[in-house]
């Protein structure tokens, strides 16, 4: 493909993954596959090391809690990290 030519408009949304339809069906899934692995342990008795891993769905609500974090100190690095926009303009010499 060359380099300046351009994409038809609807070939973005020929990827199955960019269908709303398909995001939907993955939310409905993951949600429900996630619900199911909570309600396993009414069936099967999970027993804690610390106590309070042994609470229902505690492994949700740490999962959920360590990807906010995640995201949290990603966003945080973030700025910290950040250069301004013209960082690699060169500069005269004094």
């Amino acid at each position: 493909m060359k380099p300046n030519t351009k994409l038809p408009d609807n070939s973005r949304d020929d990827a199955w993954l960019a269908r709303p339809s398909t995001i939907r069906m993955l939310w409905w899934v993951f949600g429900t596959v996630l619900a199911l692995s909570v309600v396993a342990q009414l069936i099967f008795k999970v027993k804690g090391y610390f106590g309070v891993d042994g609470w229902l769905g505690f492994g949700a609500v740490y999962g959920f809690l360590a990807c906010l974090a995640m995201v949290l100190v990603a966003k945080v690095l973030g700025w910290v990290l950040k250069r301004p926009a013209d960082y690699y303009r060169e500069q005269p010499d004094d």
